[in-house]
């Protein structure tokens, strides 16, 4: 296996070797070549927006600003790729890059800004971190970490949602979530400035965007900002360089003060509902659905237009099990934003308790299309199990337990239940030894997350004239998860130092118990 390893590696070498990074001129080793980071980019932008909150859709005039911005920029670039520019629905301040020109900004950091050369150097360093091929080279790091290089495997294949997400949506997340480097955030700082005065731009704008950073990382109380202070973490010395970058641009752009605050108008008219809205999640969380009816009601007097404040109060009927009020919610949602995964899946779930499991699934499929999540994949499995088809249920928690949510481990649980029988040796660890008195002794653990009962084992040990034979033995013992019983068999004594060669033992029959 490790001569495998090293021929991939050798070869991943010789194919991709090194390159010479389009940004900084400097030469790099490049296991990811350009058409995997569009592939990633393409592949991974659709989930990371889902889990993100979705695409902001109440004002495309913003994201129509935001993006001509953003091409603005990306025509100086040094590196021309296929570059996007979104607006996602989260009060968060916060922006990231994926591989191959995907670029978001949250509506949240819109309204901590001050102009349009600030959004400009946002969008500018950004820009950086796709053309510079920073997370790229983060795949590639890890890649070689594993000892493997799988970068067609890759291109293959903290956030609001991110805890409910499976296996065809976590690259989405960690490349989302990763925290670059130093070099590499001053990097992107120093060439984002480069292409802010290239595109007309005060690059001093990019100057006071990091004094305003570093200035609310010290204040704020809120964890708010932790997401984008822990992957673009402001420093004393980015701002020192910023300005020093400044400097030796020597060149004074535009600031846009007026076309920012024209941009962004319908956003800040807005900003009281989307506060209400945010306060009336967390009432919904502390089990106040009062509060939160009276806070998203107030937020949809000033905004009736949003979505996400129908599905929250959807949230609210569906936690008193008014069910029909729900739905009706939710569809309001849906008519408003039918791109949203949250929306189906919720409805799906509604649906589903309302014993309408056909219609449950239409919504709940459409969801797992926007954002796979374990919620989505337990519940398909659970109506699947109802309809007879435990295959297919099987299918279908395997898949939801790749997530670590608490929907994830049930799903475990659920397939374990259903795997156990046919499989006890799958999940049933056995150890042989000899006691002091030369009989042999089982440790059988469990390494399922449900309580087991051993029902019965063979065993298999020499007899007489060089013969093996075989005996079952009825047990009836539960061991809980991860944990283990000995068993003393009282098969012996076994004299011959060789005898554990020729001993074997296995669960010949388990069953989960609740």
């Amino acid at each position: 296996m490790k001569a495998v390893l090293i021929l991939s590696f050798a070869i991943a070498l010789y194919v991709c070797g090194c390159a010479i990074n389009p940004v900084t001129g400097k030469r790099q080793l490049s296991l990811i070549t350009e058409k995997q980071e569009i592939q990633i980019g393409n592949e991974q932008y659709l989930p990371s927006r889902q889990m993100e909150g979705g695409d902001y859709v109440v004002d495309p005039e913003l994201t129509e600003y935001v993006n001509s911005i953003g091409e603005k920029l990306a025509a100086v670039s040094d590196r021309k790729l296929p570059y996007e520019f979104v607006v996602i629905n989260n009060s968060v301040p916060n922006a990231w890059a994926l591989p191959g020109g995907k670029i978001a900004i949250n509506r949240g950091l819109l309204l901590e800004m001050n102009n349009e050369a600030e959004l400009a150097a946002v969008l500018g360093h950004e820009i950086v971190h796709a053309a510079a091929r920073h997370g790229a080279m983060s795949m590639e790091r890890g890649m070689l970490l594993q000892g493997a290089v799988m970068a067609a495997g890759i291109a293959a294949s903290g956030s609001t949602y991110a805890n409910l997400i499976t296996t065809g949506a976590q690259l989405a997340a960690t490349l989302i979530n990763q925290k670059y480097s130093r070099d590499a955030e001053l990097e992107a700082d120093y060439y984002g400035m480069k292409y802010m005065a290239l595109a007309g731009y005060d690059p001093q704008a990019a100057v006071s965007l990091q004094e305003l950073f570093l200035r609310l990382s010290k204040e704020s109380d809120s964890d708010w900002f932790s997401r984008l202070f822990s992957s673009h973490p402001p420093t004393q010395e980015r701002v020192d360089a910023n300005r020093e970058t400044a400097s030796k641009l020597a060149v004074s752009g535009d600031i846009g003060i007026q076309s920012y605050n024209k941009g962004i108008s319908h956003l800040q008219e807005k900003k009281e509902a989307y506060e209400s809205y945010d306060t009336a999640q967390n009432a919904l969380r502390e089990n106040n659905p009062n509060e939160a009816l009276r806070l998203i009601q107030n937020a949809i007097s000033v905004e009736p237009n949003e979505g996400l404040f129908y599905a929250l109060l959807g949230d609210v009927y569906f936690k008193q099990h008014n069910y029909n009020e729900a739905i009706n919610h939710y569809d309001r949602a849906l008519g408003l934003n039918n791109n949203f995964f949250y929306f189906y899946l919720q409805r799906g779930l509604v649906k589903n308790e309302l014993d309408n499991p056909n219609e449950a699934v239409k919504d709940l499929e459409k969801s797992i299309e926007l954002l796979p999540t374990a919620t989505a994949f337990n519940t398909l499995g659970n109506i699947s199990l109802a309809q007879g088809d435990q295959q297919k249920a099987m299918s279908y928690y395997s898949e939801a337990a790749t997530s670590n949510s608490e929907q994830g481990k049930q799903a475990a649980r659920s397939f374990v239940r259903l795997d156990l029988p046919g499989n006890p040796n799958k999940y049933l660890k056995i150890g042989l030894a000899l006691s002091t008195d030369k009989l042999l002794v089982a440790k059988i653990t469990n390494t399922t997350p449900v309580h087991v009962r051993i029902i019965n084992m063979r065993f298999r040990y020499p007899a007489a004239k060089k013969q093996l034979k075989e005996s079952t033995m009825g047990i009836y013992e539960i061991i809980a998860p991860g944990k283990s019983i000995i068993l003393q068999t009282g098969i012996g004594p076994f004299k011959k130092k060789n005898a554990m060669k020729y001993i074997a033992a296995m669960v010949s029959r388990a069953e989960a118990v609740d």
